[in-house]
């Protein structure tokens, strides 16, 4: 099974499972399945607060690209069930400092993956940056 992380916006991150409709993806996001892992961000563009849950993917569905335009990013619809809560913060703030883009640092990863381009998206992990998240919780 693959590991990836979502960023998005979400409405309750108290609950034991979520739906995500329509997600862009990037750096290998597109092919979450069912059975993977995911990390769960609340995403702060949206007044969340970064890393909150991890969770396995329950059913993974590719959307079908608009007709008429040429050059798209794949989305996909998740639904996610929440296996942990995390214990320590993991968020922009804590990121930021991590922008030497080559340190090969798993924190520096998750910085350019999720924040150099700040919108949301779900993204595929490193065996080090999932080590890394594991920690917090």
């Amino acid at each position: 099974m693959a590991v990836y992380a979502i960023k998005t916006e979400v409405g309750d991150t108290a609950a034991r499972a979520f739906a995500f409709a329509r997600q862009k993806t990037m750096y290998g996001g597109k092919r979450i399945a069912a059975g993977d892992t995911v990390y769960l961000f609340a995403s702060e563009n949206a007044g969340g607060a970064g890393l909150f849950a991890r969770g396995t993917v329950v059913a993974a569905e590719p959307v079908a690209p608009r007709p008429g335009v040429a050059r798209q990013t794949p989305r996909v619809s998740v639904r996610i069930r929440r296996t942990a809560t995390a214990r320590r913060p993991l968020g922009r703030v804590e990121l930021k400092p991590h922008a030497q883009w080559d340190d090969g640092r798993p924190q520096t990863e998750l910085n350019f993956k999720f924040y150099r381009q700040a919108t949301d998206k779900i993204v595929g992990l490193s065996d080090a940056a999932a080590a890394f998240l594991d920690a917090h919780f």
